[in-house]
Order: C-alpha cells, then sequence, then structure tokens
C-alpha cells in the first residue's frame, strides 16, 4: 500500500549523507535527522564509525534505535578486492553498523563472470555474519549502467549470495540513478522476499512514491526533508 502520511514514508526511507566533504557536524545533525523523523535508517560514510556514545539513542528507553545505522562499503565504484570489501563489511559492523550497502563489481558483470559476482557477495555475508547475525546486506547493481539483461542476471547472482535487498545505484556513477523501469525490472526478478532500494536522484514526494508504486522497499534520498514535507503528518 502507498504511503499515505509522513510519518508512513519515513519508515521507506534510509537518510543519507555520503558526500565525501561532508564534515563531523554534518553528519551527526544527519542521524538526528534520522531519528527524529523516524527514517527506517540514516547511511553515512564508514570512516565515520564507531559514532560518539548516544547518538543513536535506543528507542523507547530501550533496545536499539528504530532507525538503523547504515553503512557503505566498496564505495563507490565496486572495484575493490573482495577481500578488501569483506574487511570493511566486518569493520563497520564492528563499529556498529547494523545495515551493510556494498557495489558490486561492475567489471564482472559487464565480463558476465556471474559466479564472481555471487561468490563476492557470499564473502561479504560471511563477514558480517561473523560479528553480527542480523546485519541487512544490500547490494549496489548500478541500473543505470547495465542492460535489461544485465541487471536481471546480476539481481540473480547477489540474491544467491545472501543479499537482502538488491539496489539501483550509488548516485555518483555518470550513467545516472534510480528508474521506476529499473526498479520494477529488479522487483519482478528477485520476488516478494528481497528488498528492492531506489536511489539516486530522487529529491520529491512524486518520485519517491513513484519508486514504491514500481516495487520498492527502501529509498536511498538526502532530500528527506522535502519529500516528506509532501505528505500530511
Amino acid at each position: 500500500m502507498s504511503p499515505r502520511t509522513a510519518g508512513e514514508l519515513a519508515r521507506f526511507i534510509d537518510h543519507t549523507l555520503l558526500a565525501p566533504e561532508a564534515t563531523r557536524d554534518e553528519v551527526l545533525d544527519a542521524c538526528r535527522n534520522a531519528i527524529r523523523w523516524h527514517v527506517a535508517a540514516v547511511c553515512i560514510s564508514p570512516s565515520w564509525l564507531p559514532l560518539p556514545a548516544g547518538t543513536m539513542p535506543a528507542a523507547n528507553g530501550g533496545g536499539e534505535s528504530e532507525t538503523a545505522l547504515c553503512t557503505v562499503v566498496g564505495f563507490p565504484s565496486g572495484a575493490h578486492a573482495s577481500l578488501t570489501k569483506s574487511h570493511e563489511a566486518s569493520l563497520a559492523v564492528m563499529n556498529g553498523a547494523t545495515e551493510v550497502d556494498m557495489v558490486v563489481n561492475l567489471g564482472s558483470v559487464r565480463d558476465e563472470r556471474w559466479l564472481e559476482v555471487q561468490d563476492e557477495v557470499r564473502m561479504v555475508r560471511s563477514a558480517v555474519d561473523a560479528v553480527r547475525r542480523d546485519v541487512v546486506l544490500k547490494v549496489i547493481c548500478e541500473s543505470a549502467a547495465l542492460s535489461d539483461h544485465e541487471l536481471r542476471t546480476t539481481c540473480k547472482a547477489v540474491v544467491a549470495g545472501g543479499a537482502d535487498f538488491v539496489k539501483t545505484s550509488t548516485g555518483f556513477h555518470k550513467a545516472g540513478g534510480a528508474t521506476e523501469r529499473a526498479v520494477m525490472i529488479m522487483r519482478e526478478t528477485v520476488g516478494a522476499d528481497i528488498g528492492v532500494k531506489a536511489s539516486g536522484g530522487i529529491r520529491t514526494t512524486a518520485a519517491a512514491l513513484s519508486m514504491i508504486a514500481a516495487g520498492a522497499t527502501r529509498i536511498g534520498a538526502s532530500a528527506t526533508r522535502e519529500i516528506l514535507a509532501g505528505l500530511p503528518d
């Protein structure tokens, strides 16, 4: 069902600040806003982890914050050694991340080395599971840079490797960001049990809602305030 209120829409959003020039105060402000808006997660660069104590306060006085702490791995190119991605992911989880968005190796995709794609995701999955078993692993496919066939096969490979979500884009690739068509292809490919995250260029309420209608269960966005302002409280 499409969100009808800002509160309902917030639970789809990963509030994102991945600008390399972001300052400590900007990152902490992004975390505070994410918690205040009750979004699904706040996504920041791994160099900012661990966060200062109390940045992600417990929800309702106990347990973890309802807003998850997400970071990125192999970002933004994906052209990192598999062991580097695995170590980066493991370190991020040790430093407090409960969700990890890793970038697929686009060279492997374009060469159709699908077992390499699958094996790399499995390595990262194993690395985070060794630290914490409930980490959500999202894999960025960079959909705008792929043909429909490449996108479908990439989604199948990363799900076989243990991904919980497939994600459209980093937002940094010259080919562009999320499209409704890409989200539809990804949803059709992975079925109902795997998440689909649309990210890259989503800046308005209408754009976010269109991605959800196409099959997205998460929206990655830096313009969270503007997106939520388009629906009533």
